[in-house]
Order: C-alpha cells, then structure tokens, then sequence
C-alpha cells in the first residue's frame, strides 16, 4: 500500500504526522461518501480533564451548556475572548471519571494554558494526554453500522432572536453518543464515528477493525462538501462563533454567564453577524491547484473574505469554505487569485 504522509507534500502544514493519501485520493473520497474508510487523525492534540468538579467548571468557562453532561456522551464546545472571538474549539467526551478534550493540532497547548490559569480552587486536574490518547474517524453512512448501538448524533436548531428566556433545554446543544471500546472511546459524530484510542494500541486497533483506509485529504474533501468548520482554517483573529456556524453544535444561547457571551446574545438578538461562512465553486481554469488558507476572496477587485481550506472534491471539482462578508450577494462573481468563483447558495 502506498502510503504519502502530509509532510511529504507540506513539510509547513499543520496537519504533519498522518497519511494525506494511500495513493489515489479521489478513490478514498468515493469511499468516504459511499460506505466506510478509517482515517488517521492522531495528529489532534488532547486534552484530559479528570475531577469531581469538571462539568460544572466546564459549564461555566465555555459557551456549552455542560453541568449535566453524563457518562458516555460527548458535545463540542468553544472557548471565546472577552470580545467573543473564537480562540478554542475542542469535542468533549465524558467516560464518568474524566473529560476528554480533542482540538485542533497546535491548539492543546493554549486550551491547556487557558484551563490551567483558571482552575483556581476547582477540583479539577488538567493535562497534556496527546502521548496517551490517538484520535482515528471512521467516516462514511457504513460507520454507524460498525457501532449500532450509538445513536444518532443530536444537534439542536439554533433559536430565532428574542427567544423566550427557559424555551432552549438546559443540555447540551449537541449530544453524541459514547461508549468504550478497545481501552478507549467511540463517539458518534455526524460524519461517523470518532475512536479516542490509547495511542500505543493505535495500528493493533486499525488491524483489527480491517476498514478500508482513506486519508487526510479525503476527510477534508467531505469535510468542506459539508460544510462543517475547522478552528484555525474557517476561523481568523476576529471570527465569532455565528460567522462560522459553530453557533448549532458549539454554543447555548440560554446558559449562565462566560467569557464572551455579551457579544454572542448581542449579535444573535440584534442583527445577524457580520461575515458568513459559504461554500465557493471555483473554475479551475487558469489553475488546478487549489488556493492556500488565507486567501483574499475579492469582488470588483477589493478583498471581501478569505478562503478557509480548498479542495479538489470528486464530484464538485474544486470548492472552497470561505468567510465573507454577509452583504455579498449570492450571484456576485468572485475571484480567488487567478480563480473565477461563484457561491454555492
């Protein structure tokens, strides 16, 4: 099997560490879509937080509504900047003894500083738990076949402005089901199944399991076609959770105080926030590669977004996230660099 690491192709990227393909993306894509594939995803930093008190410390240093949180349920949450800024994003996995934080690769390190400046009196133990725990996704429709007796993942529909205080319930705004499996965990998500694995059994849980493997670029092709954000690429110094559509899974509207909220109920019940996250359809034309992280996305020659992460989707062609901002008309014709692009509405 071949196998091309990410480092290979980017020795800058953030993502270094895990497969980018097993040879032929575009195949894996195609398996992700239609069955099952196994993606290595242990480059995620993690984060263990055991304690008597986590969940109510949770509840109140996050925008998720986590004090009742039980065994074997997972959510997302967000830390904000005292403007309401995205700084953090991380899945929560509750086993009963410990909260299993997962986030970005790069990121544990300023979750775990954050956590550790506000435990004050708080019986709760924080740590760095990247070297114990491995992160793999089995993505695809095949696998909630694999674990049956997960539930569907439970996200809730975000309320409109000026809700009535008590009508959004007092849990979590997404619930995914958890159970253990192999000295580890098994989360349902909506692209599939998230493993959080001891890292030292990490290739004897993939041998046993006999998934098909896909790569890091595959899951990213799915990940974009469904729009689902990432912290760091759909995310900039200035995003608030609504730009990104974090606002669903991430964020209760109706929960105590925490950093950030006065700018989270303003926007959400005065006016719609100022950027939005779309789907871009890029022509390809004048170039097949698709455009780095950061890039301007301009109308009429002036800047009015940036690119999150492009792709080349299998059936879509090239297609980018991108935030821009929300006055940009559906129809407007776009360029990203040397890319004509068009909203996918």
């Amino acid at each position: 099997m071949t196998v091309v690491m990410v480092e290979d192709l980017d020795p800058s990227s953030a993502d270094a560490g895990v497969p980018a393909h097993f040879g032929d993306p575009m195949k894996e894509q195609r398996l992700l879509e239609t069955a099952v594939g196994l993606v290595d995803r242990s480059n995620r930093d993690v984060i263990a937080v055991p304690g008597e008190e986590r969940a109510s410390w949770l509840h109140t240093l996050t925008t998720q509504h986590l004090s009742d949180l039980a065994a074997n349920q997972g959510s997302e949450l967000l830390v904000l900047s005292p403007h309401g800024h995205v700084e953090q994003h991380a899945f929560v996995t509750e086993d009963g003894t410990t909260a299993w934080l997962d986030t970005e690769p790069g990121a544990g390190a300023g979750l775990l500083k954050y956590l550790e400046m506000m435990r004050f009196f708080t019986k709760v133990e924080p740590r760095e738990a990247t070297a114990e725990i491995a992160v793999l996704s089995l993505v695809g429709p095949g696998a909630a076949d694999l674990f049956p007796e997960l539930a569907e993942p439970r996200v809730g529909a975000v309320p409109g402005p000026k809700f009535a205080a008590g009508s959004v319930p007092a849990e979590a705004t997404a619930i995914y089901a958890v159970r253990p499996f192999e000295g580890g965990l098994a989360r349902r998500v909506p692209l599939g199944v998230d493993l959080l694995v001891p890292r030292h059994a990490k290739h004897s849980v993939i041998e046993k399991l006999g998934v098909p493997r896909a790569g890091l670029w595959a899951y990213e092709a799915i990940r974009v076609a469904t729009r689902t954000p990432r912290l760091g690429h759909e995310t900039d110094h200035k995003t608030i959770p609504a730009e990104a559509d974090f606002q669903a899974a991430a964020v209760h509207l109706d929960k105590g105080c925490y950093r950030g909220q006065e700018t989270i109920a303003r926007v959400h019940h005065l006016g719609r926030p100022p950027r939005r996250l779309v789907l871009l359809h890029l022509d390809g034309i004048a170039t097949d590669h698709p455009p780095a992280q950061g890039t301007p996305v301009e109308l009429d020659g002036r800047a009015i977004g940036f690119v999150g992460s492009a792709v080349r989707h299998h059936e879509l062609g090239m297609v980018a996230l991108a935030v821009l901002k929300r006055n940009v008309a559906d129809d407007a014709r776009l360029m990203v660099g040397e890319s004509a692009a068009a909203i996918d509405a």
